[in-house]
């Protein structure tokens, strides 16, 4: 009966470090969108085992409404939509970190379920399940990051930013200077962006910004008052 009882916490062992071998990163929840809009759904996957593996995603659910479309796409190639499931060898380490699963969102208010799962070819027990959520509206809700009886400000959008993203702001106090900077990791200003105040957006241009992370402070009379996280993502 010990030797049972040893085999099988061995057992047991070993799936959990099968189960460790790989990983999906950078795995969000909650997606909202307009209408008329492509969006793109990153799928990370990250091979920490010592060998290549091939691994299978498979979307296992969607509520996809009758004017959306969904498919996977590797860089700018695209399936099929209507195909439901990829395969990549993953090298020892690699992240494979240019899948999408690409919704046109069409043009109906609307909100989509889906799930997928990830697992080594062949292995399907120590497969990986994610589900998101999408909801799309003609306007969708930007999130309020900072309001005063002088201004209020959303957070920009959207982020990360491939080559332009926007804020949407509103101020209420005429005679206040606001204005948007843009820093580099280490500090430095890269980007410097006035808020007129008869204007409701500022447009934020990511040309000469390399791919990584920055920060944008808003200040009001050149006093911080607020600063958040920009990636750029290229």
């Amino acid at each position: 009966m010990k030797r049972f009882v040893l085999v099988l916490i061995m057992g047991l062992s070993g799936l959990s470090v099968l189960g460790q071998s790989f990983e999906w990163t950078e795995r969000q929840e909650n997606y909202q969108a307009g209408f008329g809009q492509t969006l793109k759904i990153p799928i990370k996957i990250k091979n920490n085992s010592d060998k290549s593996q091939f691994f299978i995603i498979r979307k296992v659910q969607s509520e996809l409404g009758s004017s959306q479309k969904g498919y996977f796409c590797l860089g700018d190639e695209c399936l099929e939509p209507g195909l439901d499931q990829f395969s990549k060898k993953i090298e020892p380490g690699e992240t494979l970190s240019n899948l999408y699963f690409t919704i046109e969102t069409g043009l109906v208010t609307t909100s989509n379920s889906f799930r997928f799962e990830v697992y080594p070819r062949g292995n399907q027990a120590i497969g990986l399940e994610h589900a998101f959520s999408l909801s799309v509206d003609e306007k969708p809700a930007k999130s309020l990051v900072f309001q005063s009886r002088d201004i209020s400000i959303h957070d920009v959008y959207p982020n990360p930013i491939a080559d332009i993203s926007y804020i949407d702001y509103r101020i209420y106090n005429e005679s206040i200077k606001a204005k948007v900077v843009i820093h580099n990791i280490l500090g430095s200003p890269v980007g410097h962006y006035e808020l007129p105040v008869y204007e409701t957006k500022v447009k934020i241009q990511a040309d000469e910004l390399s791919s990584g992370v920055y920060f944008y402070t808003v200040y009001l009379d050149n006093i911080g008052v607020l600063t958040r996280k920009l990636v750029v993502r290229k």
